[in-house]
Order: structure tokens, then sequence, then C-alpha cells
């Protein structure tokens, strides 16, 4: 018995994080969904969790803090003058209390974020759920068509030189409401100016050409790999940062991630 009653909580479980990513198409939906969390399984309502979190040698308790009627979220924030690198090291623990006679159980949600400031060129990459690669291309014209050559620190760019974007995108489930920034540096004009709705390998997205960057507009993004490549020219000669590529789920903020910044010289 109690086997199915956690199989139950584990398909209560993927449930809830099926709705992280994607939307219940209609109230009817939602009503159905809610009704199965609440009809089998534990009763989830009846559990009073008391969270501990461990921030290096900080301890945050939820008994402690402040909590929002009903759901129990709480929020801590520390100022930047007593972070210490040894808080990189968290550990969370979780105790489960019920009213009498009630078989506890449920899950608890939490997200730990970390904001500094930074050089775009110098940040680095950072992978969830999603996974972006970032490259740049110099396309040089001989007899047997375009040749892609990768962009390498002792060999810079000149002005008029044609280039390419590649953007390697893996997703490990599906997601709606998706949105990707790609930045673009002052020396580069891209040839694709004009916004438009495009079709590849199965996925539907929207275009959109700015000033300083290229976006991409998904609305549903499906689980596995997707490459997007756009051309422009050098227009400038310096030393640029060319910034990163961002992507993120507009339905789940905390799903997101970013390339590593890239430093551009041209002759």
């Amino acid at each position: 018995m109690s086997s199915d009653i956690n199989e139950v909580d584990a398909l209560k479980i993927w449930l809830l994080q099926n709705k992280q990513t994607q939307h219940w198409k209609t109230t009817k939906a939602t009503a159905d969904a809610i009704y199965a969390l609440l009809l089998n399984g534990t009763y989830w309502l009846a559990t009073q969790p008391e969270v501990e979190v461990m921030l290096g040698k900080k301890q945050i308790q939820s008994k402690e803090q402040t909590q929002e009627a009903g759901t129990g979220y709480f929020k801590v924030s520390i100022p930047a003058e007593n972070i210490v690198p040894e808080m990189g090291q968290i550990s969370v623990s979780v105790k489960n209390k019920a009213e009498t006679g009630k078989e506890i159980g449920g899950t608890t949600w939490g997200a730990v974020y970390w904001q500094y400031f930074e050089d775009l060129d110098k940040i680095a990459s950072h992978e969830t759920p999603l996974r972006i690669k970032k490259q740049f291309f110099k396309i040089t014209l001989t007899d047997k068509g375009e040749v892609l050559t990768p962009i390498v620190e002792d060999k810079p760019l000149q002005v008029g030189d044609k280039v390419k974007v590649r953007i390697e995108l893996r997703v490990d489930r599906a997601m709606e409401y998706v949105h990707m920034k790609d930045m673009r540096g002052a020396c580069f004009e891209p040839i694709n100016v004009l916004s438009h709705y495009k079709y590849q390998g199965g996925l539907g997205y929207y275009e959109a050409t700015k000033d300083a960057s290229t976006n991409f507009f998904f609305h549903w993004l499906n689980k596995g790999t997707y490459v997007f490549e756009y051309p422009m020219f050098v227009t400038n000669k310096g030393d640029f940062s060319n910034g990163i590529c961002t992507i993120q789920c507009m339905y789940a903020p905390e799903f997101s991630s970013h390339s590593e910044g890239i430093r551009v010289k041209v002759k």
C-alpha cells in the first residue's frame, strides 16, 4: 500500500514539475489537475515542513522567518559585505510535521540566487536544463563555395569580413514561451535586418533584429538540440566585447542559461 502511495506522490511531483515550464490550456484542465493533486496519495495540505538551509556556517531556519500564510513562503537576503566564499557550500534539510492521523508527504521548493556585476567578456558559461554554446566563424568564398573558419585571437578580423554566428541550444524538457537574446558587438552589422517568422527542423520561431542584439521567440520548444545561424559584416576597427547569448523560459524564469562572454578584435 505504501509503495502505491509513494508512486502516486511521485506522479503528483511530476505534474507540478510539468507545470513549471508549461501551462494548463483551459480552466477545466487546471481544475482537473488540482483535483488530481488532492484526490490520492498523502495529504500534502496537512504538512508543516521545517526547512533548514546551511550556507557554509550560516544557518537559516524557516521557523525563525516570517512565512506567507498558506504557502509557507519566505525570503532571506544577505548583503554583499556579509557574503564569504564558504557560503558556496549549501545544504538543505526538511522535516515534515502533520496533523494527527494524517499520513504526511509532499515536496518543498526553493532557490538560491547570487547577484553580482562583471564585464560581459569575462562571464563564464552557465548551464541549467537549457544549455547554450556560441561560436563565431569567418566566411571565406572559394571555388568550392563558402568555407567556415573558426575565429581565433591570433588571427583578428578585418573590416569587410563576413562572419557567421552559430548558436547551439540543448533542451532536456519541453518548454513554452522561451526567449533567447544574442548580444552583438558594435563592430558588427547584421545582414538579416527584417524581423520575421522562421521555420526549420520542425521548430517554428520569430526572429527579431534589434540595434544591439538578435532575439528569438519560441511559443513551443520541444526537447532536443537546435542550431541557429545568422550572418554579419564587420564594419569597424577596434577591440570589442560581443556580450553573451542568454535564454530564459518566460513561464519559469528559474530555467535560464547563458553562454560565455566573447572578445572580438578587428584590425
